[in-house]
């Protein structure tokens, strides 16, 4: 595996347990994220305030149905669980620089 990939993995792993700590340390300090509503996060304490209280319910879980990576990008179709009422697909593209997730675009 790429080191991209073991990043995703990690932070996939924590999100998956509710771990906001493992999280947001897969994330570089000034992380840039754009939602598919064209709306955006940016830097580690933003990802914090939006995934922190998620987390603290539980109430989310993903799964990985495809991946294509490519140099420093990972392509996942993801599986979202606990968002909405049924599951939500979509795809999202990391950017792994340096070790850490430093963008992301959720694409649909």
């Amino acid at each position: 595996m790429s080191e991209p990939t073991l990043v995703v993995d990690r932070q996939l792993a924590a999100y998956n347990s509710h771990d906001l700590d493992a999280f947001v340390a897969t994330y570089a300090e000034d992380v840039s994220i754009t939602r598919r509503d064209g709306s955006g996060l940016h830097g580690r304490e933003a990802l914090r305030g939006v995934y922190g209280p998620m987390f603290a319910a539980g109430r989310c879980r993903a799964e990985i149905a495809g991946r294509l990576t490519e140099g420093d990008w990972v392509v996942d179709h993801e599986i979202a669980h606990g968002l909405a009422d049924g599951p939500v697909r979509l795809l999202v593209a990391y950017r792994v620089r340096g070790g850490l997730i430093d963008r992301v675009d959720f694409l649909g």
